[in-house]
């Protein structure tokens, strides 16, 4: 196996590879479902521009001419994404009635160990069969704006998940459970708002023995670096600031190494909190775990700032992220405005999709252009970015640009250099911005006063607003109610408003992006005011 940098190389933007992680992906089960296997790409199409590289391999893959395609696409769907079990290597593992109960509010009693029985029913669990629905809007059209459709007629497909939350049955005991927490990537507010939940849950299920691994993946290999014990006293007051109780880091030891380490220190339950590139890399932990015949219990949570996980209506963090940004935007507004011909230029986070630039402009109502990955734009010529903001100095007398930092990339030197974690190491879009302003107007003779703001590391180490907390907090007991239902390989996050459970490879096969024919890029662009910079 190679590292988990190589894992997580290898599987983004695709799905990852039999040849590549080292085992095979298979994503139907007949103990639950007989069903015929996959019919059709993982992707749904989308008839949009965007993605028209989805939606052409999905329409290639089924036969609309067959009266029943629609039933069978829905088949493929329920196997698709149905959970991976424990029951799956242990067909007779015995589930036991859970510890988990509002009601009983007492630690399980130490002289019967295994017996959870309890005083009266509660009616707070949830059913195996429990199903989210995915998409809400029926589009009429597929050039509908936004439209997410499946064939070309646009016709309604029902496409449900399932809904997360504690299960009436558990097939762990929890006085035999080690369980582990491990945060990857780089900082993200709410971080401990998570770390601090999944704790406080696992000791209500009766959970003693809680660790937390240092600094990501790198904690299992490293030796200079041991376990931290965790519970409800360590945790209390953690999401009162920002940043890791634990640390992170990007890249780490190959999955073989750390399955290793997990057998070694007897861990069965592993929470793993990070991106698309953690989450392949939790994908293959999870496997290697199953290859090798181990009881144990991979659970994601996903964390990107960049809110740019599959199927998600949000990731933690996102929401503190836009906030904080106002901050930054405003300063960059009162700079342009006091300034005679001013420019403020702020770049914002998101490698490849631009949602926290997109929401960031709609929401502050004093950007002027915003430039995001998913659209591409000029620099120079009659219609670009420069041209336009000669007019804002005419007519406005100043201008604010808001830049994601993965926008216009294909305007800088490439440096092929990667991270730790396999991600390209892009170029500074806002410098490079700010300095061509400078140069333009200089030599068209016009006065500017171009100001640069990139609050990036300041807007990652702050703790999470109220709305993050809650996000993090339901989804760190979720994480926990997923594990001891007996679920692995999968990831918690919300869905249509509602918590739910993904299976891991469905939500990492690319990054979700903006797609600018949706109605919420039509109202930045409306907010803006900006043109077509093509």
């Amino acid at each position: 196996m190679g590292s988990i940098s190589h894992v997580i190389t290898t599987t983004l933007p695709h799905l990852p590879s039999t040849r590549s992680l080292g085992f095979p992906i298979s994503h139907s089960n007949s103990r639950l479902l007989s069903l015929p296997p996959t019919r059709v790409a993982k992707k749904v199409g989308v008839f949009a521009e965007h993605s028209s590289r989805s939606s052409t391999a999905s329409a290639a893959s089924v036969d609309f001419s067959d009266p029943d395609w629609k039933i069978k696409f829905q088949e493929d769907w329920e196997a698709r994404f149905r959970l991976p079990h424990l029951t799956d290597i242990f067909p007779n593992a015995p589930p036991i009635p859970s510890t988990f109960c509002l009601k009983m509010r007492t630690p399980i009693d130490r002289d019967f160990p295994g017996h959870y029985s309890l005083d009266e029913e509660w009616h707070g669990y949830i059913n195996n069969n429990d199903r989210v629905l995915l998409k809400t809007i029926y589009y009429s059209s597929p050039t509908s704006a936004g439209a997410e459709c499946i064939d070309p007629d646009c016709t309604w497909v029902e496409q449900w998940v399932h809904r997360a939350g504690p299960r009436e049955k558990i097939y762990y005991k929890p006085e035999e459970v080690k369980a582990a927490i491990v945060t990857c990537g780089g900082l993200c507010p709410g971080l401990n708002d998570v770390i601090r939940q999944i704790v406080i849950t696992l000791e209500i299920y009766g959970v003693k023995n809680i660790v937390g691994i240092p600094f990501g993946y790198r904690g299992f290999s490293d030796k200079e670096l041991t376990e931290v014990p965790l519970s409800r006293k360590v945790v209390q007051n953690i999401h009162l600031s920002g940043g890791s109780l634990l640390g992170v880091s990007r890249g780490g030891p190959g999955v073989s190494d750390i399955v290793d380490s997990l057998e070694k220190r007897g861990i069965n339950m592993l929470f793993v909190l990070g991106g698309n590139g953690t989450h392949a890399g939790a994908n293959a932990i999870h496997h290697e775990c199953r290859k090798r015949r181990l009881k144990v219990s991979v659970i994601g949570v996903p964390k990107t700032i960049d809110n740019d996980i599959l199927l998600m209506d949000k990731t933690f963090g996102f929401d503190t992220a836009v906030e904080e940004a106002q901050r930054a935007i405003n300063s960059a507004y009162i700079e342009a405005h006091s300034a005679y011909h001013g420019i403020g230029v702020v770049k914002l986070m998101g490698r490849s999709s631009g949602f926290i630039a997109m929401q960031a402009s709609l929401s502050s109502g004093q950007v002027d252009i915003c430039l995001i990955p998913e659209v591409p734009f000029n620099l120079h010529g009659p219609h670009g970015v420069l041209s336009h903001l000669k007019y804002l100095l005419e007519t406005k007398g100043s201008a604010v640009v808001c830049v994601a930092e993965g926008a216009g990339q294909n305007l800088l030197q490439k440096t092929n250099a990667t991270d730790a974690s396999g991600n390209v190491v892009f170029g500074d879009i806002g410098v490079y911005i700010q300095q061509e302003t400078k140069k333009y107007f200089k030599e068209i003779g016009v006065h500017a006063d171009v100001k640069y703001i990139d609050p990036t590391y300041m807007i990652r180490a702050i703790r999470a607003n109220a709305s993050d907390g809650i996000l993090c907090t339901v989804l760190g007991q979720n994480a926990v109610h997923g594990a001891f239902a007996g679920y692995s390989g999968i990831t918690v996050g919300l869905c249509n408003t509602h918590y739910v459970y993904f299976p891991i490879p469905e939500v990492i096969s690319h990054p979700r992006l903006v797609d600018p024919n949706s109605r919420m890029w039509h109202r930045c662009l409306t907010s803006t005011g900006q043109p077509d910079f093509i």
